[in-house]
C-alpha cells in the first residue's frame, strides 16, 4: 500500500465523520472522526488519511512510523540496485598484440554484462594512420566475440588519429525468418490454359 507524504495523520485529520479500515484490511465502518482516533489510540496505532477524496475519507489504522521507515529502507534498497549506464573506454592499437586483444576483449565482455556501453578506442601512432584497415579489422574481430551479447550503437569511424566503436549490452534481435511456402503435397498443379491437341 502506498501513502503519500501529503495524506492527513491523527489529528491533523480535518473530516467529522470517517470511513475506518482496520490493520488487517478490514472495514470497521463509518464513523465519527474522534472514534477512530479513539480506537487507535486503543490499538497503539495511527489514524491515516488514505483516501481524502473520498465521501466520507478513508482512513486506516496503522503504525505511520514503521510504515515510513519500510518505506524509506524500500526507497534505499532500490537505489542501491539501480544502475546508470555509463560510457566505458577500452583502448588498444593495431599492434596490440593476440593476448592482450583477448584480456581487453574479456573485460569488454564484463562491462557489457553490467550493463555498461563500451567505446573501444584504436589509437593509430605514427605511420600506423597509412594503414586504417588493421584498426578496423581488429575492430570486427572484438565484435565477433562480443556480438552474441551487444550492439553496434555507433559503428567504427576515424576520428583524427583515433578510431573508435560504441556497444551496447543486449544482444541483436534476431531477423524473422521468411514464411516458408507450403509444402509440395498443398500445393495444386497450375492449371493448363491452352487447349488439349486434338488427335486427326
Amino acid at each position: 500500500m502506498h501513502i503519500s507524504r501529503e495524506y492527513r495523520v491523527n489529528e491533523r485529520i480535518r473530516a467529522r465523520e470517517v470511513r475506518l479500515i482496520g490493520e488487517n484490511g478490514e472495514a470497521l465502518g463509518i464513523m465519527p472522526l474522534y472514534r477512530a482516533l479513539e480506537i487507535a489510540r486503543e490499538q497503539g496505532l495511527d489514524l491515516v488519511e488514505v483516501a481524502p477524496g473520498a465521501v466520507p475519507p478513508v482512513t486506516r489504522l496503522i503504525d505511520y512510523g514503521k510504515f515510513k521507515y519500510e518505506q524509506a529502507k524500500k526507497e534505499r534498497e532500490a537505489k542501491k540496485h539501480q544502475h546508470t549506464v555509463q560510457l566505458r573506454e577500452i583502448r588498444v592499437s593495431p599492434k596490440t598484440d593476440e593476448h592482450d586483444v583477448e584480456i581487453k576483449t574479456r573485460t569488454a565482455e564484463r562491462l557489457l554484462r553490467e550493463g555498461d556501453k563500451v567505446k573501444i578506442t584504436i589509437r593509430f601512432r605514427g605511420r600506423e594512420i597509412t594503414h586504417p584497415q588493421l584498426g578496423r579489422e581488429l575492430l570486427d574481430q572484438m565484435y565477433n566475440k562480443l556480438k552474441h551479447m551487444s550492439t553496434i550503437e555507433k559503428p567504427a569511424s576515424m576520428e583524427g588519429r583515433t578510431m573508435t566503436m560504441i556497444l551496447a549490452p543486449g544482444a541483436p534481435k534476431a531477423e524473422k525468418a521468411p514464411r516458408q511456402q507450403q509444402s509440395t503435397g498443398d500445393q495444386q498443379p497450375p492449371a493448363s490454359t491452352s487447349a488439349p491437341a486434338q488427335q486427326s
